[in-house]
């Protein structure tokens, strides 16, 4: 594994669209766990594949206190959002900078299995930090 450089604002790479991963090759193994490791030595609590300059549907999350339970979201699509909730968030493409942003409160999230045949499954995020599959 190996840490991957983070881009910054205004860098105009962040505001590349990111393309669907089509294919669970090799390569997206690699940047699965790259991306992780890169995260968790920023520290952060998530990072998406275009802040590494790699411009494919990939996200890697792990808001556990003990930061042991790393989700991996290939290809997402919120399907639904629930409630509001406020919290200081910050951004790795952004550092050193927090505010206070409103979300939805519950987000029901369609992602790709990691797999060469990709079945359809889905989580649910709450901002208590609680996931369910």
């Amino acid at each position: 594994m190996s840490k991957l450089t983070i881009l910054e604002w205004p860098d105009p790479r962040l505001k590349k669209i990111a393309a669907p991963v089509t294919s669970f090759t090799p390569e997206i193994e690699r940047l699965v766990k790259d991306m992780a490791e890169t995260m968790y030595a920023a520290p952060g609590i998530g990072l998406a594949a275009t802040q590494v300059d790699v411009h494919k549907r990939v996200i890697v999350i792990d808001v556990s206190e003990a930061k042991d339970e790393l989700k991996v979201f290939i290809n997402p699509e919120i399907l639904s959002a629930e409630g509001e909730a406020e919290c200081e968030e910050g951004c790795l493409s952004v550092p050193g900078y927090y505010d206070k942003v409103t979300r939805a409160a519950r987000v029901t999230v369609r992602v790709e299995k990691r797999s060469n045949s990709p079945p359809r499954g889905s989580s649910r995020y709450a901002s208590s930090t609680k996931w369910t599959t």
